[in-house]
């Protein structure tokens, strides 16, 4: 069974990807991933505010006579609280790229263009194969508008495809207005792929103490169902690549998103759970479903349950959702 593909000009030996993770952050775990034949492996993000941070502190010590440490800096969690620094990471993405002979992509997140945008370059020397973006941004402001919002993704992605030769990718969360428009506007800008798609983490309240908990949720199941339906979707209207994240755990839910057009899919919350035997369950099950249904391989699969069938997607989208509405039956 041929389980091959291509992603950001890769090629992969199956459409398993491990997404950034804390699996990533220790080399062994990167080798017990490939040994259990995962394709690629996405390494844990560097921050932002990580490299802004370590800038500013070498700043304030070359000026501290001047007395011109930013204030601003308290904003930033002191360097100890971060796993590793920028120099750090980097070093610890070369010697996994040295440890194993699958792609490694590495992961970026970031809000805006700035000194950062150095350290791409930075990622290619240490023998990244590609880069992810992961734009994390909560837009707050009620000044800012949809096309501004946008506008600085765009900037970000010139930005770094101008710094680099890599091929990039864009991590993407689904609240965007008109998300077919925008997904083609980034791959004019540069973006070699799209990854749909990235989870707000949502903080809880403590009602005793009064304080903001962070709360880390692993994704349901039931969260494959956003992927699928906008790769479906933007298969047929992007000159991108596609990658599928989000609550995918077995060979269906696999499956499924090659059928709508993903190239790849990204692995995490069944990788924490349920350990690297989790990736032969999957590719076991998916060669024993294509067997049974007559494939090839995926370039038979893929894409074969998207809108391209379709003349009216949002007409077909508007159909099933009054059909699911006026059929469900609540039970007695």
């Amino acid at each position: 069974m041929d389980l091959s593909t291509e992603y950001l000009g890769l090629n992969l030996k199956n459409p398993l990807i491990a997404s950034a993770s804390p699996l990533s952050r220790d080399v062994a775990s990167v080798r017990a991933m490939e040994d259990a034949g995962i394709a690629a492996v996405v390494t844990y993000s560097l921050f932002q505010e990580q490299i802004e941070h370590e800038n500013a502190e070498h700043q304030h010590f070359q000026e501290h006579s001047t007395e011109s440490f930013a204030e601003a800096l308290s904003y930033f969690p002191a360097q100890r609280d971060y796993r590793r620094g920028p120099d750090e990471h980097l070093d610890h993405l070369a010697a996994v790229k040295k440890a194993v002979d699958i792609p490694v992509i590495a992961s970026i997140n970031g809000t805006t263009t700035g000194g950062w945008i150095d350290y791409a370059g930075k990622i290619e020397q240490a023998g990244a194969d590609a880069l992810e973006l992961n734009i994390y941004s909560i837009v707050t402001d009620p000044t800012q508008d949809a096309a501004t919002v946008e506008g600085s993704y765009l900037e970000v992605v010139r930005a770094v495809k101008q710094a680099v030769k890599l091929p990039v990718a864009v991590k993407l969360t689904p609240s965007f207005t008109a998300l077919a428009y925008f997904a083609q506007q980034l791959g004019d800008a540069g973006a070699n792929g799209l990854v749909l798609f990235n989870r707000f983490y949502q903080p809880d309240i403590d009602l005793e103490v009064l304080e903001i908990m962070p709360d880390v949720v692993f994704s349901a199941p039931h969260e494959m169902r956003l992927p699928l339906r906008w790769i479906a979707i933007l298969d047929p209207l992007v000159k991108t690549d596609l990658a599928a994240g989000t609550g995918i755990y077995t060979s269906f839910d696999v499956l499924k998103l090659l059928m709508a057009g993903a190239d790849v899919t990204q692995l995490c919350a069944t990788l924490l759970r349920n350990g690297c035997g989790a990736i032969d369950q999957i590719l076991a099950g998916m060669v024993e479903w294509m067997t049974d249904h007559e494939y090839d391989g995926l370039k038979q699969l893929r894409g074969s349950m998207n809108q391209k069938a379709c003349p009216d997607p949002a007409a077909f989208e508007r159909g099933q959702y009054m059909k699911a509405l006026n059929e469900y039956t609540p039970s007695s």
